[in-house]
């Protein structure tokens, strides 16, 4: 079900959970951090199990799939739509050994994994893995879950895809210090771990080629990465649109005419309408186009997987735009705290900061389109 299409008829059933997270918005906000009963919702609707291999119990769902449930969610709350999207993140596990996912996913395949890469902290080689110690900031999600992965590297080795060691939650100190002007709620707080060896079979190299092959495992890890966040950009800008339309109708403390009177508020709301639908449907067009080939078994290319990095950066882009010219809309009524559309303005802005969508991969994408070499990571 599309967002666009139907704001009545929810996929999977989730209008109870959103109605809950959207009456639940301002103590998720003073709590920092998605608590564990909405988890364990995102767990029943299969977000954790979405991409794990069918084999261990995974939920064979398809991109496009994924990414309308995470807009649906975003749309309740933007920082339950970035940590419900961290479901994603098992696609990172996919380069870990065969037999260490058998595992990870004996007990469930709805296991919540969460982490940080960087900065890359310096790993002593043990026999039999990895002495670990550091710290990591922008650890999204990782109050709710089971399985963390840090980023380390080895003496001597830099650049190319960073590697992650993966341990129990229990092994990792979280240290509480998110304080940010938007996406309030990720508890995106800092991972510390203090001298732990974790075995070779528990370590990755990020956007490594995948020990399984699968649909999921084979669209593109990085690229999908980017996708996942940006489109809670999109959640977030369907939500400013509908509320600006619910302000339409209320009167105005000076006596002007109703907002939905008003020649100027009709045209902007059209033209973000279009905006934002113009930019969904290149965004869902990419990535059904290229989950096509990977459920086929054809080959992504470097092209493809460029093009979703590009849909991503400008469905971001095109969110902040659109909330942002909604909350000028609302006039002096928008930026009290309390008003729903201050709140969506920052969610909104955060989303299009993050690196994996700000203005350098615009360039990164046109050197992609001209043949040119890209930065690691990019596509």
């Amino acid at each position: 079900m599309d967002v666009a299409q139907s704001r009545s008829a929810e996929p999977f059933a989730i209008a109870p959970m959103l109605a809950e997270i959207r009456q639940r918005r301002r103590e998720l906000h003073k709590l920092g951090h998605i608590p564990q009963d909405l988890v364990a919702q995102f767990q029943a609707l299969g977000i954790y199990r979405a991409f794990v291999p069918e084999q261990f119990g995974g939920g064979g769902m398809d991109a496009a799939t994924f990414l309308r449930l995470i807009e649906t969610i975003s749309a309740a709350d933007g920082s339950a739509g970035w940590v419900a999207s961290f479901g994603f993140a098992t696609k990172y596990l996919s380069s870990l050994p065969a037999n260490t996912l058998a595992e990870i996913y004996g007990e469930s395949p709805d296991v919540v994994f969460a982490g940080a890469v960087f900065p890359p902290q310096t790993a002593i080689a043990e026999s039999g893995g990895y002495r670990v110690k550091g710290r990591w900031g922008f650890g999204s999600g990782s109050m709710g879950a089971s399985l963390i992965g840090v980023g380390i590297k080895t003496e001597g080795e830099g650049g190319g895809l960073p590697r992650m060691a993966v341990m129990p939650r229990d092994k990792v100190k979280i240290e509480e210090n998110w304080d940010v002007m938007g996406m309030f709620a990720t508890g995106s707080h800092d991972l510390v771990v203090d001298d732990v060896l974790v075995p070779e079979h528990y370590t990755l190299i990020r956007g490594a080629p995948p020990s399984i092959d699968t649909p999921a495992y084979r669209y593109p890890t990085m690229a999908m990465a980017a996708q996942v966040l940006a489109i809670v950009g999109a959640g977030v800008a369907r939500e400013a649109i509908d509320e600006l339309i619910r302000m339409g109708t209320k009167q105005s403390i000076t006596g002007a005419p109703l907002m939905a009177e008003r020649p100027g508020v009709q045209i902007a709301l059209a033209q973000m309408e279009a905006q934002l639908c113009s930019a969904r449907a290149w965004f869902y067009e990419e990535t059904e186009r290229v989950w096509a080939l990977a459920a086929s078994g054809a080959e992504i290319t470097k092209l493809d997987a460029a093009r979703l990095r590009l849909v991503s950066t400008h469905i971001a882009k095109t969110g902040a735009d659109v909330t942002r010219r909604a909350f000028e809309m609302s006039g002096t009524t928008g930026i009290f705290n309390a008003h729903p559309l201050s709140r969506l303005l920052m969610d909104a802005l955060v989303v299009a900061q993050h690196a994996f969508m700000n203005d350098g991969t615009w360039q990164s994408g046109g050197a992609a389109l001209l043949g040119l070499n890209t930065p690691p990571g990019y596509p």
